[in-house]
């Protein structure tokens, strides 16, 4: 079933009223309120180090379920603290997604919606509203929000990040000024200047670090130790793979190109496209090497909570470790991101701080939260300024003694890219129980791909498309409309994107994979 725009508009202004759920989300320009907190001295409030990971599914740590993956030293942070367990980005994409963590606003309002787009330096963030409240704030590692530069952005006070996405091995860094190539492994070298940042005098100030890990994003390579670890483990396809008879057409023309599980995976298969049996061996040394390089993540955090104990800050320091995106590892025949099925969107969140949970009262949490909310939630723990008029939620209050105001819905963007042609205009709307997808052709006609629709309580996988079902009809609609709904208040009123060139075989150019 497809629609326009102009129908959804016209369904929300025909069925908001008294049928569609209230949803706990701000609209674009609305005033924030007041966080719950009282003033405090800014030496009285606890430093915060995030762990940024880049690409990092969800579901790839031995606390969330990896039957191969061993990260004891990650996973303390969750059984020391909280682990959101349904926890989403609202663009699965680099960029988009890191300023939406920094900013608590959705894409369209920050306007960072590619990987070439600089974060707007006048945006109100996390890092300056804590600097304004007498933080220290540093960043290191990969930022990624403006390709070709390296240049200190505004609201820290140490920096240390390079161009572009960074090597595994020997990456040129920007060291507060100085650039040099800083040898050794991504993951370690980063580590290391995270570790000086802490360590330097703050003149009694508390801090702020975000560590930007390249980790685990491709080129997938592990240091030397790990390169063999999971040599025996035998990796194939997934069975979603094969099961697309009744998805959009898109999805197997993607099957052969640079996002598709026949295609080059980013380069560990050399002679492509190739769709034999035999070459899922390929497939299965590219996830041996996404593995890999997640176990040198987790000896990353036994330096780092070390590093903490050793200085007396363990219990002082808000420790979140988080991905930007998740990632399809071959998922309905694809790899990469972008696309709006659980595997790409689904990111792991980990949050350690007594002042939130006590160590020895772990929880978990359920209800759906999202990239949006870290600002908003950091703040409040801070005892900062919140930011004006953004579309994320605190969730201390949810954590802490639950939340009844808490979002039951929320919808995902992404657009078209020129650069990598293989997945359409995303548009979409999840519920705990029920997701709908559907594919703007960008000119405000008729989506020209099929729409999906799911019922993820009976089908979690995704692999059975209901959109043509007659008895799910009814909730089709009202997905559609609460998609409408959220659109709006979040000022998405006039939704523009690119309009849809189709799926294309060319490999994206090299300087930019």
């Amino acid at each position: 079933m497809t629609f326009s725009r102009r129908f959804l508009l016209s369904c929300s202004l025909a069925m908001a009223a008294g049928v569609v759920p209230v949803h706990s989300q701000a609209p674009a320009d609305a005033a924030a309120p007041a966080p719950a907190f009282a003033a405090t001295a800014p030496a009285s409030r606890p430093n915060v180090l995030i762990v940024l990971c880049d690409d990092l599914r969800a579901d790839h740590l031995s606390v969330t379920g990896h039957p191969h993956l061993k990260t004891p030293n990650i996973d303390r942070v969750a059984k020391e603290g909280v682990l959101f367990q349904n926890a989403f980005c609202t663009t699965s994409l680099c960029s988009p997604s890191r300023a939406s963590i920094l900013s608590g606003l959705y894409a369209h309002k920050h306007g960072v919606r590619d990987n070439f787009t600089e974060f707007p330096a006048d945006l109100p963030n996390l890092p300056k509203h804590l600097q304004a409240a007498g933080y220290e704030t540093g960043y290191v590692g990969k930022w990624h929000m403006g390709e070709n530069n390296d240049e200190k952005r505004p609201g820290f006070d140490y920096w240390a990040s390079h161009k572009g996405q960074g090597k595994y091995f020997d990456t040129e860094f920007n060291v507060e000024g100085e650039r040099k190539v800083l040898p050794g492994y991504y993951t370690t070298v980063a580590t290391d200047l995270a570790t000086g940042f802490i360590k330097k005098d703050h003149g009694g100030k508390p801090w702020f670090l975000m560590l930007g890990q390249k980790a685990p994003h491709s080129f997938y390579t592990p240091e030397e130790k790990y390169k063999h670890t999971f040599d025996d483990v035998r990796v194939p396809y997934p069975k979603s793979a094969f099961m697309l008879d009744d998805k959009p057409t898109w999805y197997k023309d993607r099957l052969y190109t640079w996002h598709g599980i026949y295609g080059p995976l980013f380069e560990w298969r050399k002679e492509f496209p190739n769709d034999k049996p035999e070459a899922v061996k390929d497939f299965e040394n590219m996830i041996h090497g996404y593995w890999g390089v997640i176990q040198s993540l987790d000896d990353s955090m036994a330096t780092l909570l070390k590093l903490l104990e050793e200085r007396g800050e363990l219990d002082k320091t808000i420790i979140v470790f988080m991905g930007d995106n998740g990632l399809l590892n071959g998922e309905n025949g694809m790899v990469d991101k972008r696309a709006m099925h659980d595997a790409s969107i689904r990111i792991p969140i980990l949050v350690r701080y007594p002042g939130l949970v006590a160590p020895d009262k772990a929880k978990v949490v359920k209800q759906q939260v999202l990239t949006l909310d870290m600002a908003p939630s950091l703040l409040e723990l801070c005892g900062a300024e919140a930011l004006p008029n953004i579309h994320g939620k605190s969730w201390v209050k949810l954590v802490k003694e639950g939340d009844k105001q808490w979002r039951d819905g929320w919808f995902y963007e992404y657009n078209y890219e020129k650069q990598f042609p293989y997945t359409p205009n995303v548009r979409g709307v999840r519920t705990n129980d029920w997701k709908y997808i559907h594919y703007p052709h960008g000119d405000d006609e008729e989506d020209r791909h099929l729409a999906e629709l799911y019922d993820l309580k009976n089908d979690p996988g995704e692999t059975k498309n209901l959109i043509k079902s007659q008895e799910a009809n009814a909730m089709l609609r009202e997905l559609q409309v609460m998609m409408a709904t959220l659109m709006d208040a979040a000022g998405l009123e006039d939704d523009k994107m690119p309009i849809d060139e189709g799926v294309k075989k060319e490999l994206p150019d090299q300087k930019i994979r």
